[in-house]
């Protein structure tokens, strides 16, 4: 077959990299199309995968949509694709266009991306969602899951952790703690006026981390001088190694909360999406392996992490929950790549 994956975000890129990989070790062809979006290209460019940027500017305009589009539209045509996968509306609406198969694959409930799933529900062909996804209007046309999108390359047939990757930054046998702080800038943050970890709160978070280890941050947005002090420095392919060996991570990022549940490292997250997605609210009250925390609670977020600070087991406890979650879960990466396979083009 001829297999397309559009990818729209960084995520993506590790979410279908092994299936794509999968799939090319079967003899088929695979194609990838991306968009300018925060380090996605650097990601491909490091790993070496093929990919064409129908994008490259990253420009939003009234006619952004239309143009991606249109060129999804002129590709799948001109290589003549079998299937298209991905996590974008374009997805479903080109292989409808071209009576192609199609795939679309979240794990956000209905309710937190209410204007994708309108564009998605008149043409999804087949609709990929973990088992704790709510898809409202869709599932009918879902498949759910034992996993996580992110279990897709963090499942220990996936991937193993490495601390030599570590060493070549810092010392990995000595405390640390990643923060993450996000734009909070896609259309479901904006639509919900969703907020996170703001400068002040950010400064008190190092000052309490401080002197129990190193503190490093991963920001999307600038930072001031005295918190840029911290910016983690890294290939950016290296991240889920720095990730997997931190003491605690804290982040306004639901993507990152959920790598961090799935590498068993403790996880606090910081938004207003606390309690809201099914995904996370899994991983918090079933396997314990995250904590959410809305933003009028700051007092609780310092409280939680001093909790934490204070515990002697924490990395064993955690490591034992992930364990239990693994038990529940399947390779992601290789159900993506058998349904994709059996699909009758």
């Amino acid at each position: 077959m001829r297999v397309l994956f559009q990818l729209g975000h960084p995520a993506h890129f590790h979410m279908y990299k092994n299936t794509i990989a999968d799939l090319q070790r079967d003899g088929h062809q695979t194609y990838v199309l991306i968009r300018k979006k925060d380090i996605l290209e650097e990601l491909l460019k490091e790993s070496g995968m093929p990919y064409v940027n129908i994008l490259p500017s990253g420009k939003k305009s009234p006619f952004t949509l239309m143009l991606r589009l249109w060129r999804v539209f002129c590709f799948s045509l001109s290589h003549k694709v079998d299937v298209l996968v991905g996590s974008t509306p374009e997805v479903a609406q080109v292989a409808w266009l071209l009576r192609r198969r199609s795939v679309v694959m979240a794990e956000d409930d209905a309710a937190i991306v209410p204007q994708f799933i309108k564009a998605v529900k008149p043409f999804a062909d087949q609709y990929l969602s973990p088992v704790s996804c709510n898809n409202g209007p869709l599932e009918g046309k879902t498949t759910h899951y034992a996993g996580f999108h992110k279990l897709a390359y963090l499942h220990p047939l996936r991937f193993t952790p490495d601390p030599s990757v570590v060493d070549r930054y810092f010392p990995h046998d000595r405390p640390y703690f990643l923060l993450r702080f996000a734009q909070l800038n896609a259309y479901h943050d904006v639509s919900a006026n969703a907020h996170g970890i703001t400068d002040a709160i950010a400064r008190h978070l190092v000052d309490m981390l401080s002197p129990h280890g190193e503190v490093y941050i991963t920001s999307e947005r600038p930072l001031p001088d005295e918190l840029e002090a911290h910016r983690l420095q890294i290939n950016p392919l290296d991240i889920h190694h720095i990730m997997a060996f931190a003491k605690i991570y804290i982040g306004d990022s639901q993507s990152m909360a959920v790598e961090a549940a799935m590498l068993g490292t403790p996880s606090v997250r910081f938004n207003d999406f606390a309690g809201r997605i099914g995904v996370l609210e899994e991983l918090e009250h079933k396997y314990h392996l995250t904590v959410g925390i809305a933003t009028s609670q700051p007092e609780l977020l310092y409280s939680t992490v001093s909790a934490m600070l204070a515990s002697d087991s924490l990395r064993e406890d955690y490591q034992k929950r992930r364990q239990r979650m693994l038990d529940d879960k399947i390779d992601v990466a290789s159900f993506f790549t058998s349904f994709i396979e059996n699909l009758k083009c």
